[in-house]
């Protein structure tokens, strides 16, 4: 593609034809394709090339950059107001540079963009024939940032009550143990029991979250009983004295093996259950299922569907659910459970979904491949 005008055409030099791939792009890669802003400069100082991306970044027609300097098509400048072509002198430098490290520049108008430069030459300690830039807008990077600060905020806000209290107790028993009864003794202690645990839950979901963000949340499957598996969570919900009427649980008949990391799934469980128990009103319905496999290539997969008869999620706060810090209401929590889940359940190669309940609740479906090991299928 060449990206040349005629006012360009007198400054380049040989070698410098727009139609040549960018270095490093390879044969066949059209510059505009590119994510990122791309901006060359021949051995003259003047731009040859200035890319789609590059028009976005600096709201700059191509037409306008193409055959001017560079530091006139793309001014830029520090942090401290330095103008930035001035200070690092691309072709007068020192003969011995051959890039420039990528770093927060400024262009006109105060908009932040990130800059990486490379100066080219055709022998070492040689002129600098080219001078390739590249931009990249410092939104998406901003957008991580606030989210791990905000993060970071909610996890420590979290902590701090819970360890308030654990020293606050700890501090009184052992102050004043001697005047404290049996049972004040107990319930403080079963406090400062239940306070322990809590952390130890939000230090397990921050962990959750690092190895998802990270892509190395590792799964170990194993067969799964899925309908013994919701059984043992409204058990557990009816000892605690929950009304065992409140719950349904329907399993269709026969369901496929399914392979799966047990621990993992009883989270997902427990996050999906305990929101329809917390939140929700009326009786929780469990469904399991056998259904077509999320995956490409199988055959079966077990869909998962819990509801419940409550006022369910708002339509224009569907979309937002599974992300960070989202909550249904203002009954505590950290806002990350549904954010883990989705994780977890993608990460078994499986999809979730939210939806309004049948009753008019909320309902939440995942679908799990079967995952069966190679050697089944001998």
């Amino acid at each position: 593609m060449s990206v040349g005008t005629s006012s360009a055409a007198g400054a380049r030099g040989a070698g410098d034809d727009p139609a040549d791939p960018p270095p490093g792009a390879g044969p066949g890669i059209d510059p505009d394709d590119l994510p990122d802003g791309l901006v060359v400069a021949d051995e003259h100082g003047r731009v040859v090339r200035f890319n789609a991306a590059a028009e976005r970044i600096t709201a700059t027609r191509a037409a306008d950059a193409l055959g001017r300097p560079l530091e006139k098509a793309l001014p830029l400048e520090d942090l401290d107001g330095r103008r930035w072509w001035q200070l690092t002198d691309p072709y007068g430098g020192l003969a011995v540079r051959g890039r420039q490290p990528e770093r927060n520049l400024l262009l006109p108008g105060g908009r932040e963009v990130l800059v990486t430069a490379r100066y080219v030459r055709e022998r070492p300690t040689g002129p600098v024939s080219r001078v390739v830039v590249s931009l990249r807008d410092t939104e998406a990077r901003r957008r991580t940032e606030r989210s791990h600060a905000e993060l970071i905020a909610t996890v420590a806000h979290e902590l701090r009550s819970p360890l308030t209290s654990v020293k606050g107790f700890t501090a009184t028993l052992l102050a004043k143990w001697e005047r404290f009864t049996d049972d004040q003794k107990r319930l403080m202690l079963e406090t400062v029991d239940a306070d322990a645990d809590r952390v130890t839950r939000l230090i397990a979901e921050l962990l959750d979250i690092s190895r998802i963000d990270s892509g190395r949340l590792e799964v170990r499957r194993q067969p799964v009983d899925m309908g013994a598996a919701v059984g043992r969570h409204i058990q557990a919900y009816v000892a605690a004295g929950q009304s065992a009427d409140r719950f349904l649980l329907r399993v269709e008949q026969p369901l496929p093996m399914l392979w799966a990391d047990p621990d993992k799934i009883d989270q997902v469980l427990s996050n999906l259950i305990e929101n329809a128990v917390r939140h929700g009103e009326g009786t929780v319905t469990i469904d399991i299922t056998a259904t077509a496999s999320p995956r490409e290539g199988e055959e079966t997969g077990t869909s998962v569907t819990v509801s419940d008869e409550g006022p369910g999620i708002p339509e224009e706060s569907m979309n937002r659910v599974f992300t960070r810090f989202w909550r249904g209401s203002k009954r505590g929590g950290t806002g990350l459970g549904l954010y883990i889940v989705k994780g977890i359940v993608e990460a078994h190669g499986g999809t979730i979904t939210v939806g309004r309940a049948p009753g008019g609740g909320a309902e939440f479906r995942f679908t799990l491949p079967v995952a069966a090991p190679a050697y089944l299928d001998r």
